[in-house]
């Protein structure tokens, strides 16, 4: 479980970052599941989009992501979550 002061540093870190995945009309797939894990492997901190097309709430995506992938919720604003899950090879220091 992230901190206040550990989730405001990660969110710093977010803002310069692109979004890596976009989520559309096809919704939430095991292939994405997949690819967000190696992805949160690699870099720890992963920034996602959800596109208009999409029928399912933000709720409901964040929820079932974390969920999925064993990734902490690190903000959620708009159309777009972050995702933060720590690896073997810590290439992010906590405070």
């Amino acid at each position: 479980m992230l901190s206040g002061k550990q989730k405001r540093y990660l969110r710093s870190l977010a803002v310069n970052e692109k979004a890596l995945f976009q989520i559309g009309k096809d919704g939430l797939s095991q292939n994405l599941f997949d690819s967000l894990k190696e992805a949160l492997k690699a870099r720890e901190l992963v920034k996602i989009s959800v596109l208009k097309t999409c029928e399912l709430s933000m709720n409901e995506i964040s929820i079932d992501l974390c969920a999925n992938t064993g990734a902490e919720l690190v903000q959620k604003i708009g159309k777009t979550l972050v995702l933060y899950k720590t690896s073997k090879d810590k290439k992010i220091v906590l405070p």
